[in-house]
């Protein structure tokens, strides 16, 4: 399967955003080249669609026909497009897995899920792209949840607040409803990607 390898930075300088929601990369003072005196362009509204359609991808981690895919799900369903892709993307269960603080990145949540360590109203699931529904419970495997790593990772997040759509329980979580609007990212706009794919 293709996927970027590469350095993270090189991805949250490109979007100007944080895409795993670390606070280490910050976008520098000066503009590009080697004395800082590179120009920076006026973006059309096509670049700036793109650009906003790459951002979440990144973010969420997806590859152009996965995402392509989700869209498509969002634009069949009842009410705004935008939303409800967003919704779709958030409901994935790598992304759930993250949420719940399982996991210290979506990449690792999906190696997590991929593995078979994550169960689903007490069933293995190993689809990261699986939706999740309200009212499911996912919880990590006993086997896993005894590892040292976990343990380290319960103790960071003590003190971390959890999304107010999943309700904690030990070694993982329920979902207690679809996540609106106000509990979703405000720095990515939806509207962008629903006009890119209109065109």
């Amino acid at each position: 399967m293709a996927r970027y390898t590469g350095p993270k930075w090189k991805l949250n300088r490109r979007a100007n955003f944080s895409l795993d929601d670390k606070e280490k990369w910050k976008r520098r003072p000066t503009t590009p080249g080697q004395h800082g005196k590179g120009q920076r362009r006026n973006l059309t509204a096509y670049a700036t669609q793109f650009s906003e359609k790459q951002k979440i991808k990144r973010i969420y981690g997806l590859l152009e026909k996965q995402f392509r895919r989700f869209f498509e799900m969002a634009s069949i369903a009842e009410g705004n497009t935008g939303l409800r892709l967003l919704q779709l993307l958030e409901l994935r269960l790598d992304n759930v897995v993250y949420r719940m603080g399982l996991a210290r990145t979506r990449a690792g949540a999906r190696q997590m899920v991929t593995h078979g360590h994550v169960k689903v109203n007490g069933k293995k699931v190993d689809l990261p792209s699986y939706i999740v529904q309200v009212g499911d419970e996912i919880r990590l495997k006993d086997k896993m949840a005894e590892t040292a790593n976990y343990k380290v990772l319960v103790e960071e997040n003590k003190t971390k607040e959890l999304v107010k759509w999943i309700e904690k329980l030990t070694n993982g979580g329920v979902v207690k409803s679809e996540p609106t609007r106000e509990m979703i990212d405000q720095a990515i706009s939806e509207q962008l990607v629903v006009e890119y794919y209109s065109r």
